[in-house]
């Protein structure tokens, strides 16, 4: 019965572009390196197919910065997939200077499986392993994004940051302002008048205040102050136990 309301449940809660707006292939009629459709070689992104602990195996794009300091893990909504998204990495990886990490979920684009709550946890846990283990990338480097999808954001040890659209009409901004409130240590959000669900990333304080945020991480170490994170402070605060840096869009 519990496989059932699960299944029911993640018809519900999933929400794949279908078909899918890309494809992954090899170079050079199969033993190449991994590309994704839309993807040209100039535009400097790694793709990775990483097998998961259900094993599934999701696609995975990592975006260089050649000055980067911070990475992003980028975990996007429930109704994309990474071929949606190429020209919004390729405008966060020039204006916030990051690596991005960015993966599609088991069932998503090119990801095999089937989407479910449990096979996310296996799909980031496998996309973090892979940044490790390929880049090197540190857990005090690292920023993980999550839209639409940051509710257990108030169990997390890290400065948080989010942002969120007064006129959202899928999840009311007074979602995002409560886990704020209950977030540990907290950085000054971003509520955007008039901005929706999906179109954050057209206004402009969008791109303004992200850059704001990297600004203030690449300024460590941190100072803790009332555990309140603000702006125009260069001193952020970040205990010795914090090891990664957060921040959402609802």
């Amino acid at each position: 019965m519990g496989n059932v309301t699960s299944s029911v449940a993640a018809r519900f809660a999933f929400f794949p572009p279908e078909p899918a707006t890309y494809e992954v292939f090899r170079e050079r009629g199969g033993d190449g390196r991994l590309c994704l459709t839309g993807l040209s070689p100039e535009k400097n992104v790694e793709v990775h197919l990483v097998e998961t602990r259900a094993g599934n195996r999701v696609v995975a794009t990592f975006w260089r910065h050649p000055r980067a300091r911070f990475t992003v893990l980028y975990s996007h909504g429930n109704a994309a997939d990474l071929g949606q998204m190429l020209d919004l990495f390729l405008e966060l990886r020039a204006h916030l200077r990051v690596n991005i990490m960015s993966y599609d979920y088991s069932g998503y684009g090119a990801s095999t499986g089937k989407p479910s709550e449990f096979n996310t946890y296996y799909d980031i846990e496998a996309v973090y392993d892979c940044l490790k283990k390929e880049y090197g990338i540190r857990q005090e480097d690292l920023i993980l994004y999550g839209q639409s999808n940051i509710d257990k954001i108030r169990q997390v040890n890290c400065p948080v940051f989010v942002i969120h659209g007064t006129a959202d009409d899928i999840v009311d901004w007074t979602h995002g302002k409560r886990l704020w409130e209950l977030s540990k240590i907290k950085y000054d959000p971003l509520w955007i008048k008039g901005g929706g669900h999906c179109n954050l990333e057209t206004y402009p304080e969008y791109i303004k205040h992200l850059r704001k945020f990297i600004n203030a991480m690449e300024k460590l170490p941190l100072v803790k102050q009332n555990n309140q994170i603000r702006l125009p402070t260069s001193t952020i605060t970040e205990s010795k136990h914090n090891k990664c840096l957060r921040f959402g869009k609802r």
